[in-house]
């Protein structure tokens, strides 16, 4: 241990040592109109507080040379167009930094550049001018416990909640003001991906760790309400990533090593019009997990690719894909007792891979701009699951599922502006497929000690292929008056299938949205909106056979959720933005489970897959509160923010007038974050989260011991659903970054504590029998091996909170 922390030492001197020099970076990319997607000539951009800056040349390309490493705010101006600032720039001399920039004509063309006002740290827009929030790649990147992960970021936003919160450990669902995890749509550089996260729950949108690679992100957008018409199949988020575009002077790329993944990025210029990324990762996660004794044992590789190829001054294609294979399997802890070690054994193991490809082409028009998208996902999901872990044993398989989603896409988005106007409109058309090889042991059979049946085997076995065609259309018109004082926005769109009794029906799914806000001065503004959005059921619940073959969820609606919100925006400063909101959203058509009586939309954060089940489509739901948040972007070395969210979240059964608190009801939700930069490119972040205990149902003790022997859980009890809160859960986890620029080379080390006060977590109970003294069996009251009805058992509840420290060091490694 003494030589390695000598040679660690060694190592840091020596870096120091040869950093001495002062050196740069560069800054490139081209400027463009917003509404028409063309190049501006002779646009000015500079980084502030310096004397640097450059105008765009013929093509509307700028390149900042000789810029001292640091980071920087950089801003774009032109005449009769709002001034644009992107703060926290990272200039490096490792990487070149290409950064495009839209920027949006002024309403009033004739306004002098030095007298427009900058409202860029505003991110809304005419169509959705609030709900929406905004991060750049370097605010993903040095996120304190965000471990490069974009998922995992966002749960800092007002409004999000974790499942960290809700008992389901390290995962990333993602909960946004008290809704289900299966309510959000991604969607990357315009091209939807239904999956985000690895080993994610088939059906829902979570999973330990996400897929995308921050070193291809731009920014994140994330819109919570007032969602663009464009966008299909939306109840609580619309996410927007936005990729940067290649290198298109040179090769250069990044290594990323820390304690849970190795990941390797290249960039640069295939010919003189095009430029690629690419990158892939390897897991380490399931060596550090062992390490620090938790039972999960997740391992994936993932890979990313994006070419952008300029056709002509007009028109660019854009190519992209992104995809991941998984596998996960649970381990028993050093620290364990045989009744956990048990439980855990009777978890599945999960094997997944998807992918999604897809090519876009943007052509800017006279008064506008259209693109055109075509793409194909396919997510395979794998589930085993037998008795006490014997694997391979057929005569003690509790649970299997073979399945497999596929979607081929087509997206026509077109943008016209005219006389003050935005118009907007498109359809869209999609060929579905899902199989599902299931089967699912019931009970098993039962025999007397003469080999009598007293219990037949029950279970249950389809195989499922489904193929149907989704499609859908939109319009939204959008104007500012009043010399861009109040804006509005009015939209609609409607969805149709080809699978559902009422899915060729397009009133059946008729969704208007109505947005608008007032300035009331530079510095303040008033929101507002109000529309109806549709999803179809998910693939697991339309896919359902019954015992006779049929495809017992055929009438199943929509899902329709009605939002309102309204909210006040305030400008304290060019960097600062203060906004506070209240909303109130009400679901119709949730399915609801014929077995339990139960909403699917308290499901969700469990890993395998959910929906596989009878469901009727007489659920309602309602969710409401409010949001304060507060943002300080980089001035003087720090940046920050804060938020609070009130939410209650509930919705119904069977029974469709009792409300009942769900899973998602945290009631109190904070986040906060603080950076510095400060001297000599060190930087120190911290990030605290906290949020209220999620509702959970307490086990039916009887039914649990007559059954437990034959289906390895515990049955819950539906009559309390929800009756019970976990405890509170919170986080504070701690960054310290340093970076050492070289003449070509950057190399960036860090060490992150995540939970540094080492806080309980919420865990869920589990059930199950205590087990005899050798590990061999179950414990029993007469001493007699165990009855098929669990009479004689010994039951046990498991009801352990966890504490996660997890520190860790990583560099990344610039060329």
């Amino acid at each position: 241990m003494k030589l390695a922390h000598r040679l660690f030492s060694l190592f840091f001197l020596f870096i120091a040592f040869a950093a001495s020099a002062q050196n740069t970076g560069r800054i490139t990319g081209v400027v463009r109109d917003k509404n028409t997607q063309e190049p501006i000539i002779g646009a000015t951009v500079s980084l502030e507080q310096t004397t640097l800056g450059v105008a765009t040349d013929a093509q509307g390309r700028y390149r900042l040379e000789n810029v001292p490493t640091g980071n920087y705010n950089l801003k774009a101006t032109y005449l009769g167009y709002e001034p644009i600032t992107r703060y926290n720039i990272p200039v490096t001399s490792g990487n070149a930094l290409t950064l495009n920039l839209d920027l949006a004509p002024s309403q009033t063309q004739l306004q002098a550049v030095d007298v427009t006002v900058d409202r860029s740290i505003r991110v809304a827009t005419v169509e959705t001018p609030l709900s929406v929030q905004s991060l750049s790649s370097e605010e993903i990147k040095s996120n304190p416990g965000g471990n490069f992960d974009i998922s995992r970021v966002i749960q800092t936003l007002p409004g999000v909640a974790g499942a960290g919160s809700t008992g389901a450990g390290f995962r990333n669902d993602i909960v946004i003001r008290g809704g289900g995890p299966g309510e959000n749509v991604f969607f990357l550089d315009g091209i939807e991906i239904p999956v985000i996260n690895h080993f994610s729950t088939q059906g829902s949108s979570g999973g330990p760790q996400g897929i995308l690679n921050v070193s291809f992100i731009e920014d994140v957008t994330l819109s919570t309400s007032a969602f663009d018409a464009k966008y299909d199949n939306a109840l609580s988020s619309v996410f927007q990533f936005k990729q940067k575009e290649g290198n298109p002077d040179r090769l250069q790329g990044n290594v990323r090593l820390s304690a849970t993944e190795l990941a390797g990025t290249l960039e640069g210029p295939l010919a003189p019009k095009t430029t690629f990324l690419a990158s892939a990762r390897r897991s380490y996660l399931q060596l550090l997990f062992k390490a620090i004794d938790l039972p999960i044992r997740p391992n994936y590789w993932d890979f990313q690719y994006k070419v952008t190829h300029q056709l002509n001054d007009k028109t660019t294609l854009t190519a992209l894909g992104i995809g991941a294979i998984d596998e996960f399997s649970f381990a028993v802890p050093k620290e364990s007792s045989p009744e956990k070690e048990y439980a855990l054994r009777s978890n599945p193991l999960i094997n997944q891979w998807n992918y999604t490809v897809g090519a876009s082409l943007k052509r800017s028009l006279d008064n506008g701009f259209v693109q055109v998208s075509i793409s194909r996902n396919v997510f395979e999901n794998r589930l085993d699951r037998f008795e006490d872990a014997q694997y391979g044993d057929e005569t003690r398989r509790i649970f299997k599922s073979r399945s497999q989603e596929k979607e081929n896409k087509l997206r026509v988005d077109v943008n016209q502006f005219n006389g003050g106007w935005k118009f907007s409109y498109g359809a869209m058309a999609q060929y579905v497929g899902y199989d599902n090889l299931f089967f699912s042991q019931l009970r098993p059979e039962v025999r007397d000690q003469n080999g009598t049946v007293l219990q037949p085997r029950e279970v249950l076995d389809f195989n499922t292929n489904l193929n149907f065609w989704r499609y859908g259309v939109y319009g939204q018109a959008s104007r500012s008056f009043l010399q861009d004082k109040l804006s509005l926005s009015l939209g609609v769109r409607s969805d149709m299938n080809s699978f559902t009794k009422e899915g060729r029906n397009p009133l059946e799914t008729l969704s208007p949205r109505l947005s608008g806000s007032y300035a009331l001065t530079e510095r303040w503004k008033l929101n507002g909106s109000v529309g109806t959005y549709y999803r179809l059921p998910i693939y697991t619940v339309l896919g359902f056979q019954n015992a006779g073959g049929d495809y017992a969820n055929k009438d199943s609606d929509y899902i329709r959720a009605t939002h309102y919100v309204a909210g006040v925006e305030f400008l304290p400063g060019i960097a600062n933005r203060i906004t506070v909101e209240g909303f109130y959203k009400r679901y119709a058509h949730y399915p609801v489970s014929l077995r339990d009586g139960v909403s699917l939309a308290n499901q969700g954060i469990e890993f395998g897959a959910i929906g596989n089940e009878a469901v009727a489509s007489v659920g309602k739901g309602r969710a409401y509160g409010a949001e304060f948040f507060f943002q300080q972007k980089l001035t003087r070395g720090l940046y920050g923010l804060f938020s609070y969210t009130l939410v209650r979240s509930e919705f119904t059964g069977l029974n469709d007038e009792n409300y009942v608190a769900s899973a998602w009801d945290n009631r109190h939700l904070v986040s906060a974050l603080l950076g510095w930069q400060f001297g000599k490119n060190w930087e120190l972040g911290g990030k605290y989260r906290f949020a209220g205990g999620s509702p959970y149902t307490p086990f039916d003790l009887e039914a649990s011991q007559q059954n437990y022997a034959s289906l390895g859980t515990g049955l819950l009890d539906y009559d309390r659903l929800n009756s019970l809160r976990l405890r509170s859960f919170q986080q504070l986890d701690v960054r310290l970054d340093k970076k050492w620029n070289y003449k070509r080379t950057t190399l960036d080390v860090y060490v992150d504590i995540q939970n540094i006060f080492r806080f309980k977590g919420p865990s869920l109970p589990q059930y199950t029998f205590q087990r005899n003294a050798d590990n061999t069996g179950f414990a029993t009251t007469d001493g007699q091996p165990l009855q098929p009805n669990g009479s004689n058992a010994i039951p046990l509840i498991l009801d352990e909170d966890d504490v996660t420290f997890l520190p860790s060091i990583g560099f990344v490694l610039e060329f």
